[in-house]
């Protein structure tokens, strides 16, 4: 006898089946109709018009009002104000385009619903991921006991990496194991260098494992933004001279901003003179591997003891999805803990597999579907092809600002991410200030361009981040022209 609640879950019950292809019908539909219609990067209303929207739904009404008529509402309401991230004047932010293969995967995965904490929620995703994990370690040579862990993000592997950074120097310097015991007497001198422009992930991520933002001392960078390892050199004898204990280097192999690449191989060279953990952020430049022309930037990265790499930038992945990849799987061994209803002693004595074990996350979506099912789908030709071709449209970026009176390029990009500022002759850096501030809000208000605004050399900087392999030069032109336009209209208005 059929049940009451057939129609409300996937299975394969008859009206399941009708009840499911009649939902991502109307999903599909609403989402070509009110989001890939959208023919710029923003057309929506402002801030506060959408938070007074949002606060007059009535979220859970006695009787439900229909899936179809929710979806109708949603894409009214939520996807056509949504930005557009694939339209070719989307260039704020690390925010790739996804590519469709990568949304087919999405689809799988939110439908299978696997949990990727115990083998047994998950039986085929499980080996598949870990599957993914070993390819990559060897994709980015880090040898026969290096191992991995698909995250949320960034942020997330880069403190798991700092986090196994500590754990492994307090066991293996001070005999403490802090995950038994807590923080060591010692850990208020624990140390960890970093490049001035690193992700705020670094800092943030010391503070939250209790070490104190105190603890990240920062390293000048060089003419190219790339850690002065001269600098760093200096700054861990001066520690030590003070008692101090370094623990660790946090390279970057493309900052949020100018892209660039610290000088990783000298990196690790300075890491093992001192017995330092090295930890590499790759998120953004990780994607470099892939391509025959830019991967030999990454040479080095195969000495880190932890590396993030995210998809969802250079990997054209739909949010979320990163991983942490370490030398030695056996400092995973830092974070292993055991429950008797999910990953028992007796399943690994078994050789079952049970991914929680080196996972901060117990719930865990089966985030390395997507990139499996874009790789095989579209290969790494395909794929270097886009990372290459938005690499070379950011050099051509940079010359048409340089040869531009009216802009002032920040630094030659080091990968795809262009800073730029508006100028105009007699003005003031502090006037200019307010008005590149001015400049993005219009921009994003009108629909030509969604630009980032930050902070280079302590002066207000716009940020072209040209992630997507369908912008032209001829949109640059565009964008450029409109950025001389609000200039020049906010500096009217502020005079």
């Amino acid at each position: 006898m059929p049940s009451g609640f057939d129609r409300d879950f996937l299975s394969p019950a008859p009206l399941s089946r009708q009840a499911y292809e009649t939902a991502m019908a109307a999903a599909q539909r609403v989402i070509l109709r009110d989001y890939a219609s959208l023919d710029a990067c923003y057309g929506g209303p402002e801030a506060a018009e959408l938070a007074g929207s949002m606060a007059a739904l009535e979220i859970c009404p006695e009787d439900g009002a229909g899936l179809e008529a929710t979806l109708d509402l949603v894409g009214r309401l939520v996807l056509r104000n949504s930005v557009m991230v694939s339209d070719p004047t989307c260039l704020g932010h690390l925010h790739c385009p996804p590519l469709i293969a990568g949304l087919a995967a999405e689809s799988l995965i939110s439908a299978i619903n696997q949990s990727m904490d115990s083998w047994d929620q998950a039986p085929a995703a499980t080996y598949l991921e870990q599957r993914m994990t070993d390819w990559l370690c060897g994709l980015f040579g880090l040898g026969g006991a290096a191992d991995g862990i698909f995250t949320s993000g960034g942020t997330q592997s880069n403190f798991m990496g700092i986090l196994l950074a500590r754990d492994v120097y307090a066991e293996r310097r001070l005999g403490w194991r802090i995950q038994d015991q807590g923080l060591p007497p010692e850990a208020a001198s624990f140390r960890l260098l970093c490049s001035e422009d690193a992700h705020f992930s670094i800092r943030q991520s010391l503070a939250i494992l209790g070490l104190g933002e105190q603890a990240a001392v920062a390293v000048p960078t060089d003419p190219a933004r790339r850690m002065d390892v001269a600098a760093a050199e200096r700054s861990i004898t001066e520690l030590l001279a003070l008692g101090l204990r370094p623990i660790a280097i946090a390279a970057t192999a493309g900052t949020t901003d100018s892209g660039s690449i610290d000088p990783l191989p000298q990196v690790a060279d300075l890491a093992a003179r001192h017995g330092l953990w090295l930890h590499i952020d790759a998120a953004y430049g990780g994607g470099l591997v892939l391509s025959e022309r830019h991967a030999p930037r990454l040479d080095g990265i195969e000495r880190a003891d932890s590396l993030t790499v995210d998809f969802h930038k250079l990997f054209y992945q739909p949010i979320s999805c990163s991983t942490l990849l370490v030398r030695d799987r056996a400092c995973f061994d830092a974070i292993r803990l055991h429950a008797d209803y999910l990953n028992p002693p007796e399943n690994e004595a078994a050789g079952l597999l049970d991914l929680v074990t080196k996972s901060l996350q117990t719930t865990r979506r089966f985030d390395g579907l997507k990139p499996f099912v874009t790789l095989r789908a579209l290969g790494r030709r395909h794929l270097a092809a886009m990372i290459d071709a938005t690499i070379a449209l950011a050099v051509t970026a940079a010359l048409r600002i340089e040869a531009d009176p009216e802009l002032h390029l920040a630094c030659r990009p080091a990968l795809n991410a262009v800073l730029l500022r508006y100028r105009a002759d007699g003005a003031t850096d502090d006037r200019l200030d307010a008005v590149n501030g001015r400049i993005p809000a219009r921009l994003m208000a009108s629909g030509r361009a969604l630009l980032a605004k930050t902070r280079f050399d302590g002066r207000v900087f716009l940020k072209m981040t040209l992630l997507n392999p369908r912008t032209t030069p001829a949109h640059i032109d565009a964008i450029l022209a409109a950025v001389k336009e609000c200039g020049r209209t906010a500096l009217e208005d502020l005079a």
